[in-house]
């Protein structure tokens, strides 16, 4: 047969494999994609090879190849596992399973059923007659929510970083994008890819088969303070126009340790719209210290923080939003009052995904109404046509009053409109509004004396950039959370990812 086509040392080892595993008279695949050449060469040396037969198969292809891997997932072989697990009724003669994304959850729709033929074979397992026949049913068709073009421009846009970007429809909760960075070509999976290539994918350090937009957790630095302006407004611990003096540094009551502020001269007098529109930490850990854990736990756990957000794809992590009880259990130590200070920059144990961030995000858009993610749109029946919307499921609802989010939103607008800005680079030749929030997330601490200088430092142990925004603010009709690992500036790296991606929705 190696003398007929090519058979590469990978089609052997997946061969012996299969083999291994397979029942006496099911057939094992050597070769996949054959050219018509090859089909024919074959053919003409069939009574020369016994045992070789040519089957057409039906097989899942991914013809935008890693346009949106991580959230589209793929299928592979079925292993022993999932063989123990499956109904061997429904699964007799399959070879393949979804193994990620929305082909593993999605599975049982997309499956069908499979159909059943009692055959006559001679002594070598070959087919004589078909006796008896039952039609398979085909799996269901998917229709997503993801717009293809905006998932390849945002793929497109991170270049050479890795990070993650989650865009939704505030008012329905719908996956317009979902990007993690770097990807992979499923298509590789698909028949079973060689042990070279896995380890080349599973070793690398950028993390190729990691989904980093529902579990990759980072700390969500400074995109946490409008949430924790209006939990202020709310507790009327802080009005719109209390004002402080940033030095460039905070501290607690006998207690040496200076808190640094990202800008070193400070701000000086400060009200909450300037320390959101300029992201001063020092006016946040004040406003962290006079609200104490408890209720900033308590209110950020109200917008989704720390929470699965339901997405209809498996996965997804948590984060982490801390409190006194968790830290007890976890590692069986008081809280500290300097714990919340960084817990208000939305640093120190704090920790969210993207996925999380951009519904968040959605739910500030949405006036307070959380909504699912979801990725389906559509199941349709392939016989009957018949369509199964995937309708919009509310999460829950933050109960706050509308006049403090319209101060918060006000303020995030200023922070890509007005001249000070940190998001103010990305106004240029804007045609729709933005409300924004940039967010620096430090990788590695920084000692009282030391000075952050990114140029100094490997690139992986640079800051994080983030950004989180929605638009047009007076009718939200996207919300996006653009992660950059090591990327430094959110002004500067992340919030221009976004507003690519949101102009491809609005715009174009």
């Amino acid at each position: 047969l190696t003398n007929l086509i090519d058979v590469t040392e990978a089609d052997l080892d997946r061969f012996r494999g299969l083999l291994a595993k397979q029942r006496r008279f099911e057939g094992v695949p050597l070769r996949f994609r054959l050219s018509e050449e090859e089909v024919a060469r074959i053919a003409v040396n069939h009574h020369r090879l016994p045992g070789v037969e040519i089957k057409a198969q039906l097989t899942r292809d991914y013809p935008l190849g890693s346009v949106g891997a991580h959230v589209i997932g793929y299928v592979g072989r079925i292993n022993e596992h999932e063989l123990e697990r499956l109904d061997p009724s429904n699964y007799s003669g399959t070879s393949h399973i979804g193994k990620t994304g929305v082909e593993k959850s999605y599975e049982e729709q997309l499956h069908g059923t499979v159909g059943l033929q009692q055959v006559e074979t001679n002594a070598q397992g070959r087919i004589l007659r078909v006796l008896e026949q039952e039609q398979a049913h085909p799996g269901k068709d998917l229709y997503l929510n993801i717009d293809a073009r905006m998932q390849r421009i945002a793929e497109e846009a991170f270049g050479d970083d890795n990070g993650a970007l989650v865009a939704l429809e505030p008012s329905t909760g719908a996956v317009l994008a979902m990007v993690s960075m770097p990807v992979f070509d499923p298509n590789a999976f698909v028949n079973g890819i060689d042990q070279a290539s896995y380890e080349q994918l599973s070793r690398s350090t950028h993390r190729p088969l990691f989904n980093r937009a529902l579990q990759g957790q980072y700390p969500p630095g400074s995109t946490t303070k409008p949430f924790l302006g209006i939990a202020a407004l709310e507790s009327g611990v802080a009005s719109p126009y209390n004002e402080l003096i940033c030095p460039g540094w905070y501290t607690l009551k006998n207690d040496e340790r200076r808190y640094r502020d990202w800008k070193k001269e400070g701000h000086q007098s400060v009200n909450m719209d300037k320390a959101i529109v300029q992201s001063c930490d020092v006016y946040f850990y004040d406003l962290a210290y006079t609200l104490g854990i408890d209720r900033i736990h308590s209110f950020l756990n109200r917008f989704g923080f720390g929470l699965r957000t339901g997405i209809d794809i498996g996965g997804e992590l948590s984060g982490l939003n801390p409190s006194r009880e968790w830290k007890r259990r976890a590692y069986q130590q008081t809280w500290f009052h300097g714990e919340t200070l960084i817990t208000g920059i939305g640093q120190g144990f704090m920790l969210a995904t993207p996925l999380q961030l951009a519904t968040i995000t959605a739910t500030l858009a949405n006036g307070g109404q959380r909504m699912r993610p979801r990725v389906v749109h559509t199941i349709q029946d392939p016989i009957d046509k018949n369509l199964e919307i995937v309708e919009p499921r509310p999460a829950g609802q933050a109960e706050v009053k509308q006049e403090y989010l319209d101060t918060i939103i006000a303020s995030m607008r200023r922070v890509v409109h007005s001249s000070r800005g940190t998001a103010r680079r990305i106004s240029e030749g804007l045609e729709y509004d933005i409300a924004g929030k940039t967010g620096t997330a430090q990788v590695f601490g920084i000692g009282q004396e030391e000075e952050y200088v990114a140029e100094d430092i490997e690139k992986r142990l640079r800051d994080h950039a983030l950004f989180i925004a929605f638009a047009p603010v007076e009718a939200p009709r996207i919300a996006v959370a653009v992660v950059v690992e090591n990327g430094g500036s959110g002004g500067a790296v992340a919030a221009p990812l976004a507003r690519r991606v949101m102009d491809a929705y609005l715009l174009q």
